[in-house]
């Protein structure tokens, strides 16, 4: 990957703000033309710089209120199923995998608790591989979808 230049990292921290800016406004802000511009963001996007653009949704607002952290402990034979499964699963919004008390933190949203006891029960923990798991239910977050350029 080509390294990054003082231009690129002012065009990722403007779309990283606002990815609906225009061209034009992007390319205004950043002292180049509109061509120019648009053809360093495609590079950018080439180079699997900027993944992808995305609108951040309220998850009450649509139903999904109730936000659980889980570890698993995971039989590593499996781990490979485990994770297709993972990606397949709607409830399931983020998935790493970890070293230290547990192999995968998931990152689970659900309606309401009766909601979450379903998925707990009668879904994680029939997930391929799947030894145990730990929960942590978030009451508030307080900081979300934080931005790496700063």
């Amino acid at each position: 990957m080509a390294a990054l230049n003082r231009i690129d990292l002012s065009i990722l921290r403007i779309l990283e703000a606002d990815a609906r800016i225009s061209f034009a406004a992007l390319a205004e802000r950043i002292g180049l033309s509109k061509s120019p511009c648009w053809s360093r963001v495609q590079a950018l996007e080439k180079q699997g710089v900027i993944l992808g653009y995305h609108a951040r949704i309220d998850a009450a607002a649509v139903g999904k209120g109730l936000t659980v952290f889980a570890l698993a402990t995971v039989d590593f034979a499996r781990a490979e199923a485990f994770e297709a499964a993972v990606l397949r699963h709607p409830a399931i919004t983020d998935c790493h995998s970890t070293a230290g008390a547990g192999d995968y933190l998931l990152r689970i949203v659900a309606a309401d608790v009766a909601d979450l006891d379903h998925l707990l029960r009668k879904e994680l923990s029939q997930l391929p591989g799947v030894q145990r798991y730990t929960t942590t239910v978030c009451m508030k977050a307080i900081k979300e979808g934080g931005g790496l350029m700063g």
